[in-house]
């Protein structure tokens, strides 16, 4: 079967087909496949079955796999660290969480906004599901950007977001509550060209943006719910069913991802990695 590229909605994303990945691609197909991942923001590879070398030379296709981070304050999601992968699982053996992440609900947000080198990508490998629930949602911050009033992207042009992350799902944070010092954070231009398409990209998201530089606060709150609820707006949505073997790939530079619910009590694994990346700009 010869390659093909099948979008999957009018939002974002698009379905890889006639690829098998435990085999190494050629020179030509990673170059149609970096293509498509440009063009599509989202990339799905269904029915994979993947050792942990078949996902990391996978990954190797979109640039130089990043290792995992130790959080900065000492407490932070379970599973192991210095290593490229993450286990999102709400799996326990032996009173501890294998991995992270791994119960219900996540709000919408850009992986590792808060970095001064934010990811490029994330690649999430389905080995469990549960028998509902579960689906993550992707939103082009392409299009985003173009929904904004005119007049509001004049008067944002130039300032720059606090942007960080405390392992929440569900819950922005309270400025007023937290040292700041003991969080990984970062200040992020608002809009970002992106540095592969040149095109302009909202940097916001609902879980991880907490200030707009230069504005007060309550300024800065108004504002921020606008863009997020034009962030979040279903036409700019694609939702993704999840499958066993199914491998998906985005770009944290011109997306946002959620995260539904789905039973608790019922075993859920999935194996990431991301891929480095480099600062934002104007």
């Amino acid at each position: 079967m010869s390659l093909s590229i099948v979008p999957l909605s009018p939002a974002c994303g698009a379905e890889v087909r006639g690829l098998d990945l435990r085999q190494a691609p050629d020179a030509e197909t990673m170059a149609a496949i970096r293509k498509a991942f440009d063009d599509h923001i989202v990339l799905v590879f269904r029915q994979q079955d993947l050792s942990e070398q078949d996902q990391l030379r996978a990954a190797e296709i979109f640039g130089k796999v990043a290792i995992r981070k130790r959080p900065v304050n000492g407490p932070g999601p379970g599973g192991d660290f210095d290593t490229p992968f993450m286990m999102v699982t709400n799996i326990v053996e032996n009173g501890k969480s294998i991995g992270a992440f791994g119960d219900g609900e996540m709000w919408f947000h850009h992986d590792t906004s808060y970095y001064p080198e934010p990811h490029r990508a994330t690649l999430l490998y389905a080995m469990k599901l549960t028998s509902w629930g579960g689906e993550t949602c992707f939103s082009d911050m392409y299009k985003a950007y173009e929904m904004i009033p005119r007049a509001l992207r004049d008067r944002l042009e130039g300032h720059k977001v606090l942007q960080m992350h405390d392992y929440k799902r569900r819950e922005r944070l309270d400025l007023d509550a937290v040292d700041i010092s003991m969080i990984r954070h970062h200040e992020q231009p608002i809009f970002v060209t992106h540095p592969a398409s040149g095109r302009k990209a909202l940097y916001v998201s609902r879980l991880m943006t907490a200030r707009i530089e230069g504005f007060s606060r309550s300024e800065s709150e108004e504002i921020l719910e606008q863009l997020f609820d034009i962030s979040e707006d279903p036409s700019i949505v694609y939702e993704h069913h999840w499958a066993l073997g199914d491998l998906v790939i985005w770009d944290n530079w011109c997306s946002i991802h959620a995260r539904k619910d789905f039973p608790r009590e019922e075993p859920r694994l999935m194996r990431r990695l991301t891929i480095e990346g480099q600062a934002m700009h104007f």
